[in-house]
């Protein structure tokens, strides 16, 4: 873009670094966006911070892996991995049995931009974050096409439960329930909501709750270890996300069907995420799967489903009644924009909206392992995932990769090739693929 060489050298290798992640920081195009995205990278790392961040993995690495990888001893760089993790730069995965803890880059989201703005009090001046926050994310689409501008997406959306009829609660599987996946979850956190408390510090606030945002299983090992929110047990959870129902609000959560890591509970005026539809008419999240229908026979045409919709995807239209000389109002509900949240529904007093099950599930990966995949593959990245870090950590995560690589369409497979060209890979599909094993992959 031209301005990357207003940058320090340590901020140029630590966005060039990013790049290989599956959600980067790309470099807008606005001039008082690029003020903002050069501010977020200064609040948040010392030159310093920024130079060892360039050289972390984009993937989990064992400490010794790290120090490798640096060129330094374990005793040396753990105290300063530690204290990154503390501000939410680093991420470090600690493994509940053996202790042994995995660190990896933050990417921006989710990652160190929610943390900069989860603790009410730390070292980051909050005010000053969040305009440089606005200015980037708001400024300018760059960012927003990059987080939200492929086929896999970060969050998708839980429908309200309490807005299904009875019929619908059987053929509602556990990973589309909430309520399923905070009964299943091995730890549960509540912390500060990243969005509103961002816009509080910008004067823009909703009268919305603030700390309604679950951190489940891992990252809520990881949120409580670091001080980002508090822990809560099952029950709290629960209670959090009833009222968060009655508040109007969205339940987007992580877009892995396995151990998810997160439920927010977010609005239209606030939330990153849906601000991605609002703003940027992307399709930020991926849908719960169901769409609202109204009755004609109960409905009055209040308007309350359309006033509710968080993503304005619902109209009022003049519908003819009869004999009657005046049109009565009836909704009209964009199937391509709605996200299946189900706050319309529960909105409607009558009782006439309902959601209903779309004919087709969505398409939600496994674990974060293959939402990576496909995130990388879909942003062109797909070598980075495989040889920057299986190379690095030899053969678990990169037989992993194979077989979720395998496990794609066939068009996306294809795509894979064409991204990687590499011998290793199309011995390793291949090999996968034949339940005799085959040939050894010639290396």
């Amino acid at each position: 873009m031209g301005h990357l060489g207003h940058l320090k050298e340590q901020y140029q290798s630590l966005v060039h670094r990013l790049g290989a992640g599956p959600v980067a920081l790309p470099e807008p195009r606005d001039s008082a966006a690029w003020g903002g995205w050069k501010e977020i990278l200064e609040i948040l790392y010392t030159p310093e911070e920024a130079e060892l961040a360039s050289k972390l993995p984009i993937r989990p690495s064992s400490l010794k892996r790290v120090a490798a990888r640096l060129g330094t001893s374990p005793e040396e760089i753990k105290p300063r991995l530690d204290a990154m993790c503390d501000r939410g730069l680093v991420l470090d995965l600690v493994h509940p049995d053996t202790g042994e803890a995995k660190y990896l880059l933050a990417p921006p989201v989710v990652g160190f931009f929610e943390f900069s703005m989860m603790r009410a009090h730390d070292g980051i001046p909050k005010k000053r974050m969040a305009e440089a926050l606005h200015a980037y994310t708001h400024g300018d689409p760059a960012f927003a096409e990059e987080v939200f501008g492929s086929q896999t997406v970060i969050g998708r959306t839980l429908v309200h439960e309490t807005a299904l009829g009875d019929e619908e609660l059987p053929d509602v599987l556990d990973w589309e329930r909430a309520s399923a996946i905070i009964e299943s979850a091995t730890t549960h956190a509540v912390a500060i909501c990243y969005c509103r408390h961002k816009a509080e510090h910008l004067g823009e606030s909703c009268d919305a709750p603030k700390e309604v945002c679950l951190v489940l299983n891992g990252g809520g090992e990881f949120v409580i270890r670091h001080a980002f929110g508090r822990k809560i047990d099952k029950s709290e959870a629960m209670e959090i996300m009833a009222k968060a129902r009655e508040s109007g609000l969205v339940q987007i959560g992580d877009n892995v069907l396995n151990r998810p890591m997160y439920i927010c509970n977010c609005c239209g005026c606030c939330c990153g995420q849906l601000q991605g539809i609002n703003q940027y008419d992307l399709q930020s999240v991926t849908p719960s799967g169901f769409t609202p229908h109204s009755d004609p026979e109960i409905c009055n045409g209040c308007s309350r489903c359309a006033r509710a919709c968080p993503v304005t995807a619902i109209v009022m239209a003049g519908r003819k009644m009869g004999s009657k000389r005046k049109n009565t109002l009836s909704p009209v509900v964009d199937a391509e924009r709605c996200i299946g949240c189900g706050v319309c529904a529960d909105t409607c007093v009558r009782g006439a909206m309902k959601m209903e099950r779309d004919p087709v599930r969505p398409t939600v990966p496994v674990n974060s392992v293959e939402r990576s995949l496909r995130m990388s593959l879909e942003r062109g990245r797909l070598a980075h995932l495989l040889f920057d870090e299986g190379s690095g950590r030899g053969s678990r995560f990169l037989n992993r990769v194979i077989l979720a690589l395998n496990a794609l369409p066939v068009v996306q497979k294809a795509l894979a090739m064409e991204q990687v060209k590499s011998r290793f890979v199309r011995a390793m599909l291949a090999r996968v693929a034949d339940p005799t094993g085959g040939e050894e992959p010639d290396v």
